[in-house]
């Protein structure tokens, strides 16, 4: 199989991904080609993969004519053939315009055609991206405007006058950015207030189905690709042959209705449903097999009943014992038991049609926005609806992070780096993925991936940051695309909501009704028009297994009722005093407010919260030349997008320079400053200071809503923002571009334990409140140690009434909080007895508790530590710290011989850095004078160009910044 363009083949400089592991068994291979391919067939004349294809990329008015590839986009494709150089380098989002404005040809001789007659060709796109114009013997087929639908057209007439056994298939893209203006100034058409459109730089997003993030965002480029970016094939069949383009599987408990929690004991309903090329024989029947993929048992069989035959579409339906599947669990609260469910498609007469199989779990995955009960309010919750997740009937705590589109270019979005990033998701204590909307679908290998790790993904349609138009053909469209959306990924465990949008209703309609009062209503009309009354029944009426909101913050519904058309009405703004409802996001950009919890959203679920800090140095290097290694040269400022252009604008230095200086005060404020006389060590030490007050800011936020678990708001979810890099430039995320983990990443990786110790600090009030936390579904006994301990290493005593420190035992009922203490932190330290400069609060936990679905008790020990003054005027001291490497062992032995180290950082040497990645499994931590700690590591990424990499690693903390 022709493999995609990728940067590892074509790109002039060196690409960060070109040592990522390829799959090495045969499970891995089987899951590849299984992500790969869209549809079996048994028994078909023949398909033509157009991966095979040999194609030309052109564009005469620019006199190109290169090779083209299937999957592909025309930069990639221009890449390869050296016409351009790295889109990522520099500042090539703006010098690469001229391609998204252009139109692009690709071209192909199709051969392999069948001759025989009364066969039927037809063309099948899994993905076009976006404007195409399909030609077939230079006569016209088709033209396409939803880059996120399949699409298929019959040419076998178009063929059979053809007259060549090589027929020329073209497929031309239009420029995106254009059509979108060209549409938007359409007679008539569709207007919103200002600053309802989220501008970044190309406009009018919202009228095209278009990956909306294309047209740029605040983390990221506008490339605006085009190309056939999904497989495509030519599919030839004979008289009476189908072929299968997707198969629906739904699997839910008997009586399941969507966003309600089902009964748990209740048998399981397989529905299956097949989407057809050709024609589906009347009789036709279907039967299922079971298989247990790790045992690779027979679990059950049979055939499917209650089947409904739509010509080229068949449904039917069996009942399966519940006693005999496994359960399916997310990463850390259970096993990811998964099935091979095979769907064959039988003619009247006995002969196999089709035999299809997708590997599946059986789970339920709920949101639960209900009414909070009675007996929670007796408990001490406070009333509203309730905004958590609940697996297999059981609510947990959701901890991860928000995805984004991990390449501008999803060509080159390959399964092991998937597998790469989705194995940090793993390694940071994480169990959910908010797929953040307004980027791509994700790909079935993506899913197949989350699956087998037990990563539960948050799944939205591509809409944000925006209100859409609701005319008849732009809702068919969006309608097909839902549908299509839906039944391609359902079968997945690993999918855990569908949500409408980002940031509809507690930003676009806000606004709107903040603009345009009087036009509110015809705005919130069009709103459920669309997010209700069409991607509604998408859901609803393909899959009675999984949630659906309209959007992503919401106060969840007012009332749902299954005896209605659209069964939910949603609250918007009716709220109840005193009582709670819905998730929250939250961003605020001034550095003085960035540790007060006052200012944190109280709420059952944060999806959103962040702040951005720039990338390594190392990262940069791969972007941009050495003479632009500082902190504000044009060319970082140009790439930082926050904050964006609003346009086309390529000197955005007014609005760039805003986000600059909001991560230079926060640096400012709260730490040592470098000021180091090698430029490039300072301009190192500068992103990591940026890297250390974001890692600072967003472990406040987690540990405030997790220590929410036990208090009135019974907050029961944390993603933050953003888990991953889409290119290199400041961002919020917290694994750069070439997977190197950000400071944030090892921190949530120790604030998302299971058992952990928590100082919560009210800067209105003083006072820090000490929690011990756990999401175990049992209670919890342990014991803290909490004291204060000098930057000498020195442990301070104190006698004074107040200070808390010591021993104290604790319980922690099932997934709950226990207040341990509270300080006065002003009382403390306004006498002579504790410096605030000279010290640090230290608390430490043990405990012991069972984790979800297991007998066996564990222990867990967490150290967590509070500053009562900003490290920036800390009386901060060398720790004197050394590294070795134990080779016996295979770990880096860390150790502290003068002081008290904090946010202490092991990282390779400056001259292996660039070519050897690696993450360890402890980084950012607090360490003592006298301490030693063995840290074990995973490396990323490695050259093999730097041997011997592990004898040069070194450990600095923020002490480092104040030396020359």
């Amino acid at each position: 199989m022709k493999e995609c363009i990728t940067l590892t083949q074509t790109a002039v400089r060196r690409s960060p991904f070109s040592s990522l592991p390829q799959p090495k068994t045969v499970e891995d291979m089987r899951s590849t080609l299984f992500a790969a391919l869209a549809a079996s067939i048994v028994g078909a004349l023949n398909v033509v993969d157009l991966s095979d294809a040999n194609w030309t990329l052109g564009n005469d008015g620019l006199n190109i004519s290169v090779p083209g590839s299937v999957p592909s986009h025309v930069h990639l494709d221009l890449l390869a053939s050296q016409v351009i150089e790295d889109p990522y380098y520099g500042l090539n989002d703006f010098n690469l315009r001229w391609i998204p404005l252009a139109s692009w040809n690709y071209t192909s001789q199709l051969s392999g055609l069948a001759t025989e007659e009364k066969t039927n060709k037809f063309l099948l796109f899994n993905g076009l991206d976006t404007f195409a114009d399909i030609r077939l013997c230079s006569q016209p087929v088709a033209s396409t405007n939803n880059q996120f639908r399949q699409y298929f057209f019959n040419v076998t007439d178009i063929l059979s006058d053809c007259g060549s056994n090589s027929p020329e298939l073209q497929v031309e893209f239009g420029s995106a950015p254009k059509i979108a203006e060209e549409i938007a100034n359409q007679p008539g058409q569709e207007t919103w207030p200002w600053l309802v459109e989220g501008l970044f730089e190309f406009t009018h997003r919202q009228f095209i189905r278009k990956e909306q993030s294309d047209f740029g965002w605040d983390w990221g480029p506008a490339f605006a690709p085009a190309g056939i970016w999904q497989k495509a094939w030519v599919i030839q069949l004979g008289e009476d042959e189908i072929y299968v383009r997707n198969l629906l599987l739904d699997l839910y408990r008997e009586g399941q209705l969507n966003n309600l929690p089902p009964e748990q004991t209740a048998n399981w309903v397989l529905n299956a449903s097949v989407d057809v090329i050709g024609v589906i024989p009347e009789g036709a029947r279907l039967n299922f097999k079971i298989v247990d993929t790790a045992t690779k048992a027979e679990v059950g069989s049979g055939d499917l009943v209650n089947v409904t035959n739509n010509g080229d579409v068949i449904t039917g339906s069996a009942v399966l014992s519940a006693e005999d599947y496994k359960l399916w669990w997310p990463s850390g609260l259970g096993p990811q038991n998964l099935y091979n469910i095979t769907i064959e498609l039988v003619s009247e007469l006995g002969k196999t049609l089709s035999s299809e199989t997708k590997r599946t779990g059986f789970r339920t995955i709920v949101l639960n926005l209900g009414v909070v009960s009675d007996e929670d309010i007796s408990k001490g919750i406070l009333p509203g609806n309730n905004w958590h997740f609940e697996i297999n009937g059981q609510p947990f705590y959701a901890k991860g992070s928000n995805f984004i589109p991990p390449d501008t270019f999803w060509p080159r979005v390959t399964p092991a780096r998937i597998q790469q990033l989705f194995s940090a998701v793993i390694a940071g204590n994480q169990n959910m993925l908010r797929v953040w909307a307004s980027g791509a679908y994700s790909p079935d290998f993506l899913y197949d991936i989350a699956d087998e790790m037990g990563i539960l993904l948050w799944s939205e349609f591509e809409f944000g940051d925006a209100l859409y138009p609701v005319d008849p053909e732009f809702l068919e469209n969006c309608r097909e695309e839902a549908v299509y959306q839906v039944r391609r990924t359902n079968h997945h465990p690993s999918l855990a909501l569908w949500a409408g949008g980002n940031e509809l209703e507690n930003l676009e309609l806000p606004i709107a009704e903040f603009m345009a009062p009087d036009q509110y209503d015809r705005y919130l009309h069009e709103y459920e028009t669309l997010f209700l009354d069409t991607l509604l029944p998408a859901v609803y009426g393909n899959s009675r297994s999984i949630t659906y909101i309209p959007s992503s913050t919401t106060n969840g519904y007012l009332s749902i009722n299954f005896s209605n058309p659209i069964p939910i009405t949603q609250r918007y703004a009716n709220a109840t005093p005193g009582s709670i409802y819905g998730d929250t996001d939250h961003y605020n950009y001034t550095a003085s407010q960035a540790f007060n919890l006052s200012t944190y959203p109280v709420g059952r679920f944060a999806n959103e919260f962040g702040f951005h800090s720039m990338p390594s140095i190392n990262s940069w290097r791969e972007a941009v030349a050495e003479e632009d290694l500082s902190f504000n040269s044009s060319t970082i400022m140009r790439r930082n997008h926050h904050y964006p252009s609003g346009g086309l604008n390529t000197t955005n230095f007014a609005n760039s320079s805003k986000g600059m200086a909001e991560m230079t005060i926060a640096a400012q404020m709260y730490y040592p400053v470098p000021s180091k006389a090698d430029p490039l060590a300072n301009f190192s030490a500068w992103c990591h200071t940026t890297q250390i007050f974001q890692a600072d800011f967003y472990k406040t936020q987690i540990q405030f809503y997790r220590a929410g678990s036990g208090r009135p708001e019974r907050q029961l979810g944390s993603l933050y923002w953003q888990l991953e890099d889409i290119w290199q430039a400041p961002t919020w995320a917290g694994i750069e571009y070439d997977g190197r983990w950000k400071v944030l990443h090892n921190v949530a990786k120790d604030i998302y334990q299971s058992v952990i110790i928590a100082p919560v600090w009210n800067l209105t009030s003083g006072l820090l409140q000490i929690y011990a936390v756990s999401d175990l579904w049992d209670e919890v006994k342990g014991k803290a140690n909490l004291g204060w301990i000098g930057w000498d290493g020195e442990v301070v005593d104190l006698d004074t009434e107040g200070s808390n420190a010591g021993e104290i035992d604790f319980t922690i009922s099932a997934l709950n909080a226990t207040l341990l203490t509270t300080l006065n932190i002003p009382e403390l330290t306004s006498g002579t007895a504790l410096n605030a400069s000279d010290v640090v609060f230290v608390a430490n936990l043990t405990a012991s508790g069972k984790p979800p679905n297991t007998e066996a008790t564990k222990t867990y020990t967490h150290t967590n530590w509070f500053t009562p003054t900003p490290l920036a005027s800390a009386a901060l001291v060398d720790p004197g710290l050394s590294v070795n490497y134990d080779n016996a062992t295979k770990e880096f032995v860390v150790r502290d011989e003068k002081g008290t180290s904090i946010w202490t950082w092991l990282s390779a040497d400056e001259n292996d850095a660039d070519e050897v990645i690696v993450a360890f499994d402890d980084n950012g931590f607090l360490l003592r004078k006298g301490e030693e700690r063995r840290i074990s590591y995973n490396v990323i990424n490695d050259s093999g160009n730097k041997v011997g990499w592990e004898n040069r690693v070194s450990a600095g903390s923020i002490w480092d910044n104040t030396l020359p």
